[in-house]
């Protein structure tokens, strides 16, 4: 038996007016876990509205007291985060463990808008010219709509909405339709923590609720996480009804690896990169690049590590012979198809397939027959020229590319379209500091092979991975979700003589 998904507006659950639903399933098994409802534009609308509603009243709040709500979200959160772990896990597919890892993440980002007393101080200069004081201040902006991906059903929102509501502003989340209900239960957390009704609303569907939030003349602002094209459409469209657009982006991560590197450290990190929550993330890494001698020692550490991985239900207390998963199935079955597909492609160009991924086995030593299952798979020898390259797979599949020195490595990097991260193993401490300053991409790890920054931070890439000037979280999220006024004062001295008059030309500072 399952049950209808449906929207959040104004402290409840708003089923809308629209009769179409899609089917979520669990991808372990296949099996139909639920409907979620896809909003009409009327229901968008009633969103929106109740976001908008309620944005006043949430603005005027002291400070003070958004803050406390921040504080008991944040420990409810933390106290029932494998309820929300198993709740992600059932619908996108990945372990359990990498599910609570996700929650962590979010949580830091709460932790971090806790702070948003000292974060919205201003600025207060005192006699810049005779009696006269300037001071600033950051105001919210009003509703914030957040569209995120299926990958991180609450990780990616969470490094928006907690930012946003500590501003001051609104919320309408439109989560992904396959994988919908975390968004509610955090709705319903909210709740539990005293957020007023209508601050944090959710929406559920598909395009028809994404061009409502983009062009709603209520919503000043847009978050985007997902592929580069549908982030060029959402900055686009957004832009064009004149609102604030944060996009970001697909990626091409790659990991350089150089020959004085650890290659066991490399190869762990290859492996824990390439892999985890099935590739299904931005910052996967999805091409190693082997700088000449260390290429076939490098692949031939990747391959030992891949083979020992487990690929199974990921579901809290799910065994495979004997273990938990290391690994889970895609999302949908359109994606596992997807995916194979660049798999065949590779092997059409001439890669050479070191590990199969479409060999994984089904059934019981998997999870279920039915389940979206393709494995960790390793191409060697790949050239820039082929699609196993040029790509965005968001699958685990795994690229090695050859060069013959640091440069080529570099150009490799700077000449791809996408700047979202890249990692460099080396233990020398020059050619590091050299990568830092020369290589095109927003985040850049040392050793580190997902270098995703910490809330206080901000998050997000450069070029095709960012579409907009704003990053997530950090000093940069803060400045996105509020906006600026700078305040002049002068009082005069009413002891003082009254001075002055007309004065048609351009004032002065005495």
């Amino acid at each position: 038996m399952t049950g209808t998904i449906a929207h959040w507006a104004h402290g409840a659950a708003f089923t809308g007016t629209s009769a179409q639903t899609a089917e979520v399933t669990n991808p372990a098994t296949g099996a139909v876990v639920g409907r979620v409802a896809l909003s009409s534009t009327a229901d968008a609308q009633a969103v929106i509205a109740s976001a908008a509603r309620a944005a006043r009243g949430w603005a005027d709040t002291s400070l003070a007291r958004r803050t406390r709500v921040l504080f008991a979200f944040r420990e409810l959160l933390n106290s029932r985060k494998e309820e929300l772990a198993e709740i992600i896990t059932r619908e996108h597919g990945k372990v359990f463990s990498d599910a609570l890892g996700e929650i962590a993440r979010g949580l830091e980002v709460v932790e971090f808008a806790c702070g948003m007393p000292h974060l919205l101080k201003g600025g207060y200069s005192e006699t810049v010219s005779t009696g006269v004081d300037v001071h600033s201040k950051r105001q919210p902006l009003g509703v914030i709509g957040v569209i995120s991906p299926f990958n991180f059903p609450a990780m990616v929102p969470m490094w928006f909405f907690p930012v946003a509501i500590a501003a001051g502003n609104t919320v309408v989340l439109k989560p992904s339709e396959k994988d919908p209900s975390a968004a509610v239960w955090l709705a319903r957390l909210w709740r539990e923590a005293g957020l007023p009704d209508g601050v944090f609303n959710v929406l559920q569907g598909d395009k028809t609720a994404v061009d409502a939030l983009l062009q709603s003349p209520d919503v000043a602002a847009v978050s985007f996480v997902g592929s580069t094209p549908v982030a060029r459409y959402v900055y686009e469209e957004a832009s064009r009804y004149g609102k604030r657009v944060q996009a970001l982006g697909g990626a091409k991560n790659h990991m350089v690896v150089l020959p004085d590197a650890d290659l066991d450290l490399a190869a762990d990190a290859a492996v824990s990169a390439g892999y985890g929550s099935a590739g299904e993330r931005c910052m996967a890494i999805s091409v190693v690049v082997a700088v000449d001698p260390v290429g076939d020692r490098l692949v031939e550490r990747i391959a030992e590590r891949t083979r020992a991985l487990r690929v199974g239900d990921g579901a809290k207390g799910a065994r495979v012979n004997g273990r938990e998963s290391d690994m889970g199935p895609l999302i949908t079955r359109a994606h596992r198809d997807h995916v194979a597909g660049f798999v065949a492609e590779g092997e059409r160009s001439g890669a050479e397939l070191v590990i199969d991924g479409r060999d994984t086995p089904a059934g019981d030593a998997a999870g279920g027959a039915e389940g979206y299952w393709l494995g960790p798979t390793l191409f060697d020898h790949v050239t820039p020229d082929m699609s196993l390259y040029q790509e965005e797979i968001f699958g685990p599949v795994l690229a090695v590319v050859r060069a013959a020195s640091y440069e080529e490595a570099l150009e490799l990097v700077n000449a791809n379209p996408y700047g979202n991260g890249t990692a460099l193993f080396t233990n020398d401490g020059g050619a590091a500091r050299r990568y830092e300053n020369e290589v095109e991409v927003g985040m850049i790890g040392v050793n580190v092979p997902i270098p995703v920054p910490m809330a206080y931070y901000s998050f997000g890439g450069w070029k095709h991975s960012l579409f907009g000037d704003s990053h997530a979280h950090g000093t940069e999220g803060i400045h996105f979700c509020t906006r600026g006024k700078v305040v002049t004062t002068r009082w005069p001295d009413p002891a003082a003589p009254r001075t002055g008059g007309v004065q048609l030309g351009f004032p002065q500072n005495d």
